[in-house]
């Protein structure tokens, strides 16, 4: 199989270090997306980044649940180009915000979040963080099925704990942990991610952390949770970016979620936990309450 297999359509967007494109399979006349990795002639190899997105979509792709993220159809390398063949959807989670004429119905807010919920409980099952999930990174096919993508910043993990790189998650998902330096780091860091992401769900659109630095990106959390103390989050002035914030009381999550019902904002608020232990996890986010009326065959597969 070569690269003269796919035919080029249109550019539809940069990926975290390669340019994605639709393209038409000539052989069997399906669309698909084709991520270009242009590579350097003074490189070592594969970037890392795409060695990881490969391993770790290839090992998802193999499992009976492979819905649940964009699939990877091949790997093609030739001289200073490395292409991956992912299936195709048709717009992002972000192109779909824009794309809104009124106000996202709460009913498809509760549908596309459980996806997402199931999406990430799935690799947080099989030792996998995603470490940048935003409207970007969740892509929506016609069917209205919600897939995770863009691998490039995924990692692997197990035991022992091992030390990871600060240097991820794009900075209005960042959970403040990662924001003061934290390079030991669980699964939660994916749920803070997803919190923000149900919050801007539900208010169509409109981030819940637009900030522009880290410092104000903290601000405007600890102004929404509460400022975080060594009693609400021990050890906190540990971490290798601590700095003392003026102390915030807790606001109501109604006053900036206000679309959502009482069980949303309970589940959102079990989200958005400073202390990274207090936080829910995806499996008990699909079993919570606010699922309880959801009879949507797509946001509900059989197993």
């Amino acid at each position: 199989m070569t690269s003269q297999r796919y035919e080029r359509v249109e550019k539809i967007g940069e990926g975290t270090y390669g340019t994605v494109f639709k393209a038409k399979d000539r052989e069997t006349g399906d669309i698909v997306a084709l991520k270009i990795v242009r590579l350097d002639e003074d490189d070592e190899g594969v970037p890392s980044a795409a060695l990881r997105e490969i391993c770790i979509s290839e090992g998802i792709e193999t499992s009976e649940h492979c819905q649940v993220t964009v699939r990877l159809l091949d790997v093609l390398h030739r001289s200073l180009r490395l292409t991956m063949v992912f299936e195709y959807c048709d717009q992002d989670l972000k192109k779909y915000f824009d794309s809104l004429a009124s106000v996202i119905s709460q009913k498809t807010v509760q549908s596309f979040y459980y996806q997402l919920l199931r999406g990430l409980a799935y690799c947080h099952r099989h030792n996998i963080f995603h470490r940048d999930l935003k409207p970007q990174n969740i892509l929506i096919s016609k069917k209205g099925e919600l897939k995770l993508a863009d691998f490039g910043l995924a990692r692997a993990f197990g035991i022992p704990v091992r030390i990871y790189s600060a240097e991820v998650v794009t900075l209005w998902y960042r959970p403040p942990e990662v924001l003061m330096g934290a390079q030991v780091y669980t699964t939660s860091i994916d749920i803070w991610s997803a919190g923000c992401i149900f919050a801007e769900m539900a208010n169509s659109g409109r981030p819940l952390f637009p900030g522009s630095d880290v410092d104000e990106q903290l601000k405007r959390i600890f102004k929404l949770v509460g400022t975080p103390t060594d009693r609400t989050w021990p050890n906190i002035v540990r971490l290798p970016e601590y700095k003392e914030f003026p102390p915030y009381p807790p606001a109501p999550f109604s006053a900036v979620v206000p679309p959502l019902s009482p069980t949303g904002i309970d589940l959102l608020r079990r989200h958005l936990v400073s202390y990274p232990k207090g936080r829910i996890t995806a499996e008990d986010a699909m079993r919570h309450e606010y699922f309880s009326d959801l009879d949507d065959p797509i946001a509900r597969p059989s197993n």
